[in-house]
C-alpha cells in the first residue's frame, strides 16, 4: 500500500491522545497523513478497514528504548510493531550507537547493551542517520546523543572527570549532531563509565541544548538512597539554561527505598513549575541493565541474562551460581562479568504511584539485543493498557492514552505526532480493549501482546492480524515536520 492511498477506517472509537473521552467516527487517511474525521462516506478508490467498534488511537510513542541498532539490522522491529509502537525514542541512558569511533577494542560499560564493537560504526550522527533511512524501519526513529557514548569518543580513561579540551570535543560533537536532528542529549550517571562526570561537565554540553532547544534526559545519579539528592542535580542543571528534562524510569530501588515514591514526585511536581519537566516508567517491578556490583546485594533476586565468559549461566539466579561456585555474591557476579541482569528491586505500590501521575510517561526500556531479555521488550505497552488501565483501574483509557501519545510526542517535539486530528501524520493503533494483554514472562519474555489487530506507521499498514506487512518508519529530524 503506497503513502498516496486513501484509507477510510469505519466504525471506531477515536482516543485522540490528548486525554478526551472516545467519540465514535470514521477516519480517513490520505498521503500519509489524517485527512478527515466523523461520518464519513468512503471516498472513491479508498480502501475500507472495518473498525467494528474498537478503539483507534495515535501509534505509541516508547520515549525510553535502546533500539539504535536494531533499526538498523532488525527493521522489522516485531517487538516494538507488535505491541503498537510506531516511533522510538533512541539513545538513552548515556549510550547511543553514533557519534562514536571507539578508541578501544572493548565496548565500555553499558554502550555493550546496543551490540558489540562491530555495530559502532558511525562516527557521525549523519552515518547513523542514513544508516536508519537505507534500513526502512518498520517504526519512526528519533534519536538522541549519549553522554557516555561522546565520552567513549574523546576520552582514553573513562574513569576520571573529561578535561576542558575533551569537554569541547565532546561539546563539539554535540552541537553537530543537533545540527543534524539529534532531539537532545542523555546521560547515564550511575553507570561507571559516567558516573566520574562532574555536575559542570555536564553542565557544559547541557548548555548547548539551550542554543538548541533540545531535550535533556537523564538516567539519574542514584535510584537508591540518594535519589532526592539525585534529582536535585538533574533539576540544577537543567535550569541553569532552561532546557526540558526528562528523567529516565523514575524509580525507587532497593528495599530500603520503598514508599519514598510521594517525596520523589512532589520533587518533579515542584521542578515543573519551572521547567518542562517530565519522566518516564515502565509497568514493571524488576529492572534490566549490564550486571553492576553496586546493585548486588542479598535482598535483591538477581536473575543472569547473559554472561561473556560464562554463556552458560544465562537465565540462571545470582545466589544459586553463587552457591554452586561456594564464593560470596559480589564475587561470583564479577567473575560472570560483563554480563546481564534482571534485579527485582522495586515495590508495586510505588511503580503504580509513579505510572499513575500526570508527569509521567511510558519507556518500555527494552534490551533487544538481549539473549534473554526483560519481558517489558515485548509487553510494556499493552500491559499499561490491559492490566492497569483495564483489569486494575488505575487511570482511565483516555488517560493511559495521553500517557503513551500526546504527552511524549508534546515532550520531545516530535511534530504532527501522538494525536489523532486532521493534519497528523497517520501513526495509529487498532485495538480490541476487551483482549489486550500483554503475554511476554520473566520465563517466556519473547512473546508478542494480544489485542493489538491494526498499526499503521506513515499512513501505510505495518501490522496486522499478528504480522508485519510493511516497513513504512522514518529517521525523524528535530524541527521537522
Amino acid at each position: 500500500m503506497s503513502a498516496a492511498t486513501t484509507v477510510l477506517i469505519q466504525d471506531v472509537r477515536v482516543l485522540d491522545g490528548t486525554g478526551t473521552h472516545a467519540r465514535a467516527a470514521d477516519v480517513e487517511i490520505r498521503d500519509g497523513r489524517v485527512a478527515a474525521i466523523g461520518h464519513l462516506p468512503p471516498p472513491a478508490h479508498c480502501r475500507v478497514i472495518k473498525g467494528r467498534g474498537r478503539y483507534l488511537s495515535p501509534g505509541f510513542i516508547d520515549v525510553h528504548t535502546h533500539d539504535d541498532t536494531s533499526v538498523v539490522h532488525g527493521p522489522e522491529m516485531r517487538p516494538k510493531l507488535s505491541q503498537g509502537v510506531t516511533t522510538v525514542v533512541v539513545g538513552n541512558c548515556g549510550i547511543s550507537a553514533s557519534p562514536i569511533s571507539l578508541r578501544t577494542d572493548e565496548v565500555p560499560d553499558p554502550m555493550n547493551l546496543l551490540g558489540p564493537r562491530g555495530v559502532f560504526t558511525y562516527p557521525e550522527f549523519t552515518d547513523y542517520a542514513s544508516a536508519v533511512d537505507r534500513a526502512r524501519p518498520s517504526v519512526n526513529v528519533a534519536a538522541l546523543v549519549g553522554h557516555t557514548t561522546l565520552r567513549a569518543g574523546a576520552m582514553a580513561d573513562l574513569e576520571r572527570p573529561a578535561s576542558g579540551r575533551e569537554i569541547e570535543a565532546m561539546r563539539t560533537r554535540l552541537a553537530a549532531s543537533l545540527h543534524a536532528g539529534a532531539f537532545g542529549l542523555s546521560s547515564g550517571l550511575a553507570y561507571r563509565n559516567a558516573r566520574q562526570a562532574p555536575p559542570s561537565e555536564m553542565d557544559a554540553l547541557v548548555r548547548e541544548l539551550g542554543l538548541h532547544g533540545a531535550v535533556y534526559t537523564t538516567h539519574l545519579r542514584n535510584e537508591f538512597d540518594r535519589l532526592p539528592q539525585a534529582l536535585d542535580e538533574a533539576f540544577a542543571t537543567a535550569a541553569k539554561v532552561g532546557v526540558r528534562l526528562q528523567v529516565s524510569h523514575l524509580k525507587c530501588a532497593g528495599a530500603g527505598n520503598w514508599g519514598h515514591a510521594p517525596q520523589a514526585l512532589a520533587m518533579v511536581e515542584h521542578a515543573a513549575k519551572d521547567l518542562g519537566c517530565h519522566c518516564d516508567c515502565y509497568p514493571y517491578t524488576a529492572s534490566s541493565s549490564t550486571l553492576d556490583l553496586g546493585q548486588v546485594n542479598a535482598e535483591t533476586d538477581i536473575l543472569i541474562t547473559w554472561s561473556e565468559p560464562h554463556p552458560e549461566m544465562a537465565r540462571r539466579r545470582l545466589n544459586a551460581i553463587a552457591a554452586e561456585w561456594q564464593l560470596p555474591l559480589a564475587a561470583a557476579a564479577k567473575k560472570l562479568q560483563p554480563a546481564g541482569a534482571v534485579y527485582h528491586n522495586m515495590s508495586e505500590a510505588d511503580v503504580r504511584r509513579i505510572l499513575a501521575h500526570p508527569l509521567v510517561m511510558i519507556g518500555s526500556d527494552g534490551l533487544p539485543n538481549d539473549p534473554f531479555p526483560h519481558p517489558r521488550l515485548w509487553g510494556a505497552f499493552p500491559r499499561v493498557i490491559g492490566h492497569y488501565c483495564r483489569d486494575e483501574r488505575l487511570f482511565p483509557l483516555p488517560e493511559a492514552i495521553r500517557k503513551m501519545t500526546g504527552l511524549p510526542a508534546a515532550a520531545f517535539g516530535l511534530a504532527d505526532r501522538g494525536v489523532v486530528r486532521p493534519g497528523a501524520w497517520a501513526d495509529l493503533v487498532l485495538f480490541d480493549f476487551d483482549r489486550v494483554r500483554d503475554t511476554a514472562t520473566f520465563a517466556a519474555p519473547k512473546q508478542a501482546a494480544e489485542g493489538i489487530d491494526l498499526v499503521m506507521v506513515n499512513g501505510r499498514i505495518a501490522w496486522q492480524d499478528g504480522g508485519c506487512v510493511d516497513r513504512p518508519g522514518r529517521f525523524l529530524r528535530r524541527g521537522a515536520a
